[in-house]
């Protein structure tokens, strides 16, 4: 077994979890297994309570944790399915030792940090290694935090205890350029990696995070300061795309380093596959504009996996696709609307809470009824069931429960499994489910098959009294959970494309292997763009024909 773990230094959102899931790519090609993890210093059990505003996005995966959005990256950029083994937080931690001292597992011992709480934090490393060639681990957080130096030490001790041969440690830092001073400044990074080697880690690699180029004067001086071979300072400069990270880090040599230090022979692919995604991402043949409907859409990272998506739908397609985030409260105005009509397709996410709600009835109807192709997730199929109810079968106060406890007509309620639970953390439906596909539906084309299997992350559904009613009033049920009979997906009838899922398909979506709802999403907004454009140019020439025509009486008459 081999281990890599990244730490970061400076500031936060430097881009550890996008360089670990590009390291991992890059092994990945080089023929090693590679399995990917997250240890979160923040004493929360997990994010699932956190506000986006706080995290970004929860990240579901296939077991039903609910995890940091950088996990979304390693399953985005490697092949392996995380499991909540790959996910570890101080509250994790704590809560585990808590509940082994009330047990008397430590036999009368007090518990310190030293050694119990790191020896948790190592079993959780061995239990993770399972089964692969490598295991990356990334540190949240910055080296200096306070919260952060179990982990650390754990670090520490784990690479002593594996060998000198098999444990890496990969250091992202900043190197920030100041404009006055005209130049690069390295100061930063020495700080950081001094404050690193004060606990005992000396890193092997220093990946720095950079707008401008990192000349070799700027190298020689990292190498001499940090310690660090001048091969090992690697230049990490921003990119257009994410997906271009693998092709810059393997032209730095980072795969190459990480062989020769693990002493291994994989040699170098033949082919990088991601230069063909970047070719599709930064030359399309077309290009479409995509409404996302929130209600946090001055966060980038509150609908990351959306957006990543979206773009997976349009490499499928040879396709750029512009983004046009739209604040639904923006949509409840009289004039709000008016941004909807350069669309050629709208797509409302998931959400809790009322704020924006009518704003995202009003994009589901304008989708309906101006033949816009319309994708709702999760929420936006409690949306698009609502607007339907209200709209179509004239059932003018239906409603969901999570936001009108007392509503007439709740054609969205809560689970019944849900109604007698009090705490928030892991209480939804959570992870995988199967679903059943009704033959002939545009669900059922998009997968080309009968069954599938999709993660989930809700409390409300919707109501099964009302199912027959949507039906007979032209609503379709394309999509059902077999074991419970839940409404999974539906799909309008006599509509270009119109469809909405309970679960969360954006968490199962890769750039080499789109979701078939995304690339059927986008393949019909594009159909969509083509036949404006052919209308418009249909439009032009019957004017200028017009014109011609006019003229050619005028000169007749002359």
């Amino acid at each position: 077994m081999k281990y890599i773990f990244v730490t970061g230094g400076v500031v936060s959102s430097l881009g550890k979890g996008l360089t670990a899931a590009a390291i991992g790519a890059l092994l990945e090609m080089r023929g090693l297994k590679v399995r990917i993890q997250k240890f979160d210093p923040y004493l929360n059990v997990d994010p699932g309570t956190m506000s986006p505003f706080q995290h970004g996005e929860v990240y579901v995966l296939e077991d039903g944790a609910e995890t940091d959005l950088d996990l979304g990256h390693y399953e985005r950029f490697t092949s392996g399915k995380l499991s909540r083994l790959n996910s570890l937080t101080s509250g994790q931690v704590y809560e585990s030792v808590i509940q082994k001292e009330r047990r008397g597992a430590y036999l009368g011992k007090t518990v310190q940090v030293i050694p119990h709480v790191t020896n948790e934090i190592k079993e959780r490393i061995y239990q993770s290694a399972k089964d692969v060639d490598v295991l990356i681990t990334e540190i949240g957080g910055t080296t200096g935090d306070i919260e952060g130096l179990p982990f650390l030490e754990a670090l520490r001790q784990f690479a002593l205890e594996v060998g000198p041969r098999d444990a890496i440690f990969m250091h992202v830092t900043l190197v920030p350029y100041l404009q006055a001073a005209g130049e690069l400044k390295t100061k930063p990074s020495q700080q950081s990696v001094a404050k690193l080697r004060e606990i005992g880690i000396q890193p092997h690699i220093l990946v720095c995070r950079c707008d401008h180029p990192l000349e070799h004067s700027m190298r020689d001086k990292l190498s001499l300061f940090c310690n660090v071979p001048v091969k090992a300072v690697i230049e990490c400069r921003d990119v257009d795309s994410i997906y271009e990270l693998p092709i810059a880090l393997q032209k730095e040599g980072v795969d190459d380093l990480v062989i020769e230090l693990f002493g291994l022979k994989n040699p170098l692919p033949e082919k990088n596959i991601w230069e063909e995604i970047v070719r599709r991402v930064k030359s399309p043949a077309h290009e479409i504009t995509i409404g996302v409907v929130g209600k946090y859409i001055e966060l980038q990272d509150a609908y990351k996996s959306v957006y990543e998506s979206v773009a997976h739908g349009g490499i499928a397609n040879n396709c750029k696709v512009n983004i046009l985030r739209i604040d639904a409260e923006d949509l409840e105005g009289k004039d709000g609307l008016a941004k909807l009509r350069q669309l050629d397709g709208i797509l409302v996410p998931g959400g809790f809470g009322d704020r924006g709600t009518e704003g995202k009835i009003a994009a589901a109807r304008y989708a309906r009824e101006h033949g816009i192709p319309y994708f709702g997730l999760c929420l936006g199929l409690q949306i698009a069931v609502i607007e339907y109810c209200r709209n179509v079968l004239k059932l003018h106060d239906a409603n969901s429960t999570e936001f009108a406890p007392d509503s007439p007509n709740p054609v969205i309620n809560m689970m019944e499994e849900q109604k007698k639970i009090i705490d928030k953390g892991a209480t939804m439906r959570l992870g995988s489910y199967e679903c059943a596909l009704t033959p002939g539906t545009l669900a059922a084309k998009a997968y080309g098959q009968s069954s599938i299997r999709e993660r989930h992350r809700h409390r409300y559904e919707v109501n099964n009294a009302y199912v027959g009613q949507l039906q007979r009033g032209g609503m379709i049920v394309s999509g059902i959970n077999p074991r419970r009979n839940l409404v999974e997906i539906v799909e309008v009838k006599k509509h270009p494309w119109f469809l909405a899922v309970q679960f969360h398909p954006e968490f199962q979506s890769k750039p080499d292997k789109p979701h078939p709802l995304f690339a059927a999403f986008i393949a019909a907004a594009l159909k969509t763009r083509k036949a404006k454009s052919a209308g418009k140019a249909a439009a032009k020439a019957r004017k200028n024909a017009a014109k011609k025509t006019r003229a050619a009486t005028k000169r007749a008459a002359a």
